[in-house]
């Protein structure tokens, strides 16, 4: 096992910088899942800790040993594609041992390490089958073999269940979990999928443009967003976000600031949000918005209702175990402690103890949540 230490990597391509001055610590024996739209730099990153791709500044140590400009297989790092990379004309026994014997490690060692990973991820019935008679989810199982035989300090893992259809790509992701606490081992994921890194990480680094948004564990990222990004990447239903100047009207309850600055927008969760009963007043410590219910979701348990408010802005509802919502005109309620603040520049405004520097939101200034 090991942890990684990256110090102020950028990577260039021409005149494009993809990634500019990262740093990032990943713990050792950790989930870490790498989340973000495509094109932020993930994969990018990942293949420069492999090895795959060479840094154009900073550095990069893998269990307190520098890297950065050693050779992809001498890192003591594997990785799973997303496109899995199986030699078709070889059996999956020979897909699996082909590293192996490369490195040179004797017949009676490599059928014990066959054996045993093909228990481990549920391969020994199909070791002599060719890759293109195996379902997509035996395929993954595969390149994850390959890399596990390895017994590397870091496993990466970039997207590797993209390819899979949703009941397979759930399947799978309880299996990786497993794995990853069998082996105790550092795993690096890479996805766009904020559910498979809300599900799957116990830590997760969000990025955008080659910039690290915010990094956490993933509840707390969930509740406590450091900006504007990583508050409506994470969730689904993303969060509601309101431009502060499209509720000058409203009477919205104050809130203590910690930091004062210009209020830009306010955001609440989608399951924070409470239809109001039909014809009450609103009630103290509520923000009260009004719309029109668009669309009506029935996912079982829970349902998701769209509403359009007066200024064309979309607002999600999530409610559990109840009936759904009328279709026309709606009130929802949300309570003062549920709301986020966020700034011009898209930070996080945040609260502090009562009583300090409390402003009205109303008037447009400063926020909190």
């Amino acid at each position: 096992m090991a942890g990684i230490e990256l110090v102020g990597l950028s990577k260039r391509f021409k005149q494009e910088t993809v990634i500019e001055n990262l740093s990032l610590s990943i713990r050792d024996g950790s989930f870490t899942v790498l989340v973000g739209p495509s094109g932020c730099g993930k994969s990018t990153l990942l293949r420069m800790v492999a090895g795959l791709e060479r840094q154009s500044e900073g550095r990069i140590w893998i269990g307190g040993r520098d890297v950065s400009e050693t050779p992809p297989g001498l890192r003591d790092v594997a990785m799973v594609f997303q496109n899995y990379a199986l030699y078709p004309t070889m059996s999956v026994r020979g897909n699996i041992e082909f590293g192996l014997r490369n490195k040179g490690v004797p017949k009676a060692q490599r059928e014990r390490l066959i054996g045993d990973i093909s228990d481990i991820v549920g391969l020994a019935p199909y070791l002599d089958k060719k890759p293109q008679s195996l379902s997509g989810g035996q395929r993954q199982r595969v390149a994850l073999a390959r890399a596990m035989v390895k017994q590397p300090q870091v496993f990466i893992l970039d997207e590797p269940l993209s390819n899979l259809d949703a009941k397979l790509r759930g399947q799978m992701r309880t299996e990786l979990i497993q794995l990853h606490k069998r082996l105790g081992t550092t795993f690096v994921y890479v996805t766009h999928d904020q559910v498979e890194a809300m599900s799957m990480g116990d830590e997760i680094v969000i990025m955008d443009k080659g910039v690290i948004q915010q990094a956490d564990r993933p509840m707390r990222l969930y509740e406590d967003p450091d900006n504007l990004f990583a508050a409506q990447f994470i969730g689904t239903p993303a969060m509601n976000v309101l431009r502060a100047e499209d509720l000058e009207t409203l009477e919205l309850p104050r809130m203590p600031l910690r930091e004062p600055g210009r209020l830009r927008h306010v955001g609440f969760r989608p399951e924070h949000a409470a239809f109001a009963e039909p014809g009450s007043p609103p009630r103290p410590g509520m923000l009260r918005l009004y719309g029109e219910i668009v669309t009506r979701e029935s996912l079982g348990a829970e349902q998701i209702c769209q509403l359009r408010l007066p200024t064309g802005t979309l607002a999600a509802v999530k409610t559990f175990l109840q009936p759904l919502a009328p279709e026309g005109r709606a009130a929802i309620d949300v309570p003062a402690e549920r709301l986020y603040a966020f700034g011009e520049d898209g930070r996080r405004l945040r609260e502090t103890a009562p009583g300090e520097a409390e402003l009205a939101l109303a008037a447009g200034e400063g926020g909190g949540r």
